[in-house]
């Protein structure tokens, strides 16, 4: 772990933890069909000036695949997909998102909590089944989304507070924290 973001000092779980999400795991086929994926999905929560950014940055220039993005400028369709209409030929086109196009490699959601929830919502699918469905203007198809995403947010109230409860103090859906395999609170 000393390897992972050597210029910031301690952290050292944060640091193991990116090495996981780096090198990744393997997918698995069960007997019953079932699929398995092998990417992890890594949410730090934290206060401001804890260097989570810095993680996600340092992750972003060591992945060979990977995207960098801020939760606060993201839509759904640049997470996921969208159908453009050409001009000159009036033909509809779909456009990957970066979920698609950092297929086989990792997304970096910066402010991860200043993302409107339509928009985390549109993200469930990629991040549990590793896939996109896309159903608009006459296209129907099914993009391969298999990337790690490492997310970074700030509690509530802005710094994290030891007397409350955890829940009390990330403003993020139960079904948006269980596609998450592994969260780490980094307080200053």
């Amino acid at each position: 772990s000393n390897s992972i973001a050597s210029a910031i000092y301690g952290s050292e779980d944060i640091k193991k933890a990116i090495a996981c999400l780096l090198f990744g795991g393997s997918r698995k086929i069960l007997p019953d069909r079932m699929r398995l994926r092998g990417d992890i999905n890594i949410l730090l929560i934290g206060d401001p000036s804890t260097a989570k950014s810095q993680f996600l940055k340092f992750t972003e220039r060591a992945a060979p695949v990977s995207i960098y993005t801020s939760g606060k400028g993201s839509s759904a369709a640049g997470l996921t997909a969208s159908i453009i209409k050409d001009p000159s030929t009036g033909e509809f086109q779909l456009e990957g998102g970066a979920l698609v196009l950092a297929d086989g490699g990792i997304v970096c959601i910066d402010e991860f909590d200043k993302m409107r929830p339509q928009d985390r919502v549109a993200i469930h699918e990629a991040m549990e089944q590793q896939t996109i469905s896309v159903a608009k203007a006459g296209i129907t198809t099914i993009l391969n989304s298999r990337t790690s995403v490492l997310a970074a947010a700030n509690p509530i109230f802005g710094r994290y507070d030891d007397l409350k409860q955890i829940s009390d103090q990330i403003d993020l859906q139960t079904t948006i924290l269980s596609r998450f395999d592994l969260s780490l609170i980094h307080i200053s």
